[in-house]
């Protein structure tokens, strides 16, 4: 574990829902995955479900892992192994790769989950998923602060719609509890995607790239939502300490991804 305590990992992420890691790579780093993200979306902008909306101005888009130079240093790095290691259990899976982008108008998300929560939550109180991010910029208040709700990854939204979506009348109960996260570059956070949260306006002239790597518990079963290609090259080049936590499909050449995770909940502002 390289020094990280299991119990302040496990505490964070069944008590908060997130954790964090300042500075873990560094700024030249983070701007080469910056200007990554920024041409991957040019690619894909004219793509049907190449660039999802997640709400005005607000993008989703998954990529190939090797499209992101960076991707070999998050798997390897032991902030990052002892997190999925301590929630996730040593045969851990990776098994989404990309990034949202907040524009210039975005504006306040509903309060939600990323998807509805699983049994293995649910009903036997364990997290068997994480959602890793990573900032492309200084994110400041005018961007619009990623707001979470410390504890809820435990609510129970099993009447609410897609499971996922608190009614309006359970939001002050959020509004209470919020959280704001401004993080910077170099940081990287982990945080279950079922603790309530939601973006906020980006009233900038800047966009926010954030780079999101999803894993997964060997029982969960998040991976059949997404397409993590590579290819053969690729893949015989990778340390074995990372191709073995990989869920993937070998193509010979890289295509766009399409996705279907439509969510149909963030696409009108909450107000």
């Amino acid at each position: 574990m390289q020094g990280y305590d299991v119990g302040e990992i496990m505490g964070g992420l069944y008590g908060d829902g997130i954790i964090g890691l300042k500075g873990a790579f560094p700024r030249p780093w983070v701007e080469r995955m910056r200007g990554e993200i920024t041409a991957l979306f040019e690619e894909v902008r004219g793509i049907e479900g190449g660039a999802l909306p997640r709400g005005p101005h607000r993008f989703y888009v998954e990529v190939p892992p090797e499209r992101i130079s960076g991707f070999i240093d998050i798997a390897i790095h032991p902030w990052f192994v002892a997190v999925c290691e301590a929630v996730l259990g040593p045969g851990y899976r990776i098994v989404e790769v990309g990034f949202d982008i907040p524009f210039p108008g975005a504006a306040d998300q509903p309060w939600h989950r990323d998807f509805k929560s699983p049994p293995a939550t649910l009903e036997g109180r364990r997290l068997n998923s994480l959602a890793f991010n990573l900032t492309g910029v200084d994110t400041i208040a005018e961007m619009g602060a990623f707001e979470i709700a410390p504890g809820t990854q435990w609510d129970n939204l099993s009447d609410c719609p897609n499971e996922m979506f608190p009614p309006r009348e359970a939001w002050p109960r959020y509004e209470m509890r919020k959280v704001g996260k401004l993080p910077q570059m170099g940081d990287i956070a982990a945080r279950s995607a079922l603790t309530i949260h939601r973006g906020t306006a980006n009233c900038s002239n800047q966009p926010r790239p954030v780079l999101v790597v999803g894993a997964d518990a060997p029982d969960a079963t998040n991976a059949a939502h997404h397409d993590l290609q590579v290819t053969r090259a690729w893949l015989d080049d990778l340390p074995p300490r990372v191709r073995d936590h990989l869920t993937y499909r070998v193509t010979d050449v890289l295509e766009p991804v399409i996705q279907h995770h439509q969510i149909e909940g963030l696409l009108k502002p909450a107000y």
